[in-house]
């Protein structure tokens, strides 16, 4: 394991982290905090899609189950927010388990898996909409209740380092993945299945894990999302949005790169709020912004804005000379 690996990203976490202590205006703030959030479900999606080559449509599904398991746990049994959000982190790995344990051993992938995802996420949404339990039609509204206990703070600098937290703990684990023997697999996985089973190595299995551990991270970002928002409905935690943005911001930024969903997600919100203050707001704009930046990148940098980083650094570093025959 290389020490200076993580180099990177302590300088980056210790700058974002200071900034609550420079600015102070909420929309600021609450801009950052947005973009984070997106960064978190992103790196959810970049260790399943961006490593492991398996593209999915629907991790809503992870990031809604996340978001309805804190607040019902909360509101029908009175369970306190941490433990709360600690049960809603599993639950959202759980539907993940399941839903690669019965895609996975079929041998499901590419388009298929896509769409067996998306379809996860729309029977969610349904039943989240009917069933008494998710409040139905009229969602969920935690109580207030202000205090680090409750992971409710009075301004949002509390709720910015609190997601800052999650960002770095998601960027140390992407970064451990990369470094490992299970990062090795993932990729040998991504780019031929069946060479990396004839190498000894199960594809099901290592699927599996990256499935967890990628619906764990989107889960995160869904029990955060009810906690700084308070209310949790199905047509938002399991609604489309989460899985396009989740999805782009990777693949903006960098897929199957540590850095890229934080790019990306900077950048998507940014052009969000840009097309806001220029047109107004135009419902289903923004996602004509992310189609047209998405055809961008795919089509003049496929590497996403890390991979532009990566090759301007290339140029800029010295050559070495070549030896003497």
């Amino acid at each position: 394991m290389k020490r200076h690996a993580f180099v990177p990203i302590v300088a980056a976490v210790a700058a974002l982290a200071c900034i609550p202590l420079i600015v102070h205006s909420n929309v600021v703030l609450n801009f950052l905090v947005t973009t984070l959030l997106l960064t978190l479900a992103g790196q959810g999606w970049n260790v399943l899609g961006g490593y492991g080559g398996q593209y999915s449509f629907g991790h809503a599904a992870f990031f809604g189950t996340g978001a309805y398991a804190t607040a019902i746990l909360q509101l029908r049994y009175g369970l306190n927010a941490w433990p709360a959000f600690a049960a809603g982190i599993a639950a959202g790995a759980g539907v993940g388990a399941v839903i690669g344990a019965l895609t996975f051993p079929s041998g499901l992938r590419g388009s298929y898996f896509a769409l067996v995802t998306l379809a996860f996420a729309e029977v969610l949404r349904i039943v989240a909409s009917v069933a008494p339990v998710t409040g139905a039609g009229t969602g969920l509204l935690i109580k207030l209740d202000l205090g680090a206990h409750a992971l409710q703070f009075q301004s949002r600098a509390g709720f910015y380092w609190l997601i800052l937290a999650l960002v770095t703990g998601a960027l140390v684990i992407t970064r451990l993945i990369e470094q490992s023997r299970f990062g090795a697999w993932l990729v040998a996985v991504r780019e031929n299945e069946d060479a990396a089973r004839a190498l000894g190595v199960d594809p099901t299995r290592v699927k599996l894990g990256a499935i967890i551990i990628s619906a764990a991270m989107a889960a995160a970002a869904g029990c955060f999302y009810a906690q700084y928002f308070l209310f949790v409905d199905a047509s938002i935690a399991y609604g489309p949005w989460i899985s396009v943005e989740a999805l782009l911001a990777p693949i903006i930024g960098g897929a199957g790169t540590v850095f890229g969903p934080l790019l990306g997600a900077l950048m998507i919100k940014t052009l969000g709020e840009a097309a806001k203050l220029v047109t107004g707001d135009v419902p289903g704009l923004d996602l004509v912004l992310y189609g047209a930046v998405l055809i961008l990148v795919v089509g003049l940098a496929p590497r996403g804005v890390a991979g532009i980083g990566a090759r301007f650094r290339a140029r800029l570093a010295p050559q070495k000379p070549r030896e003497a025959a």
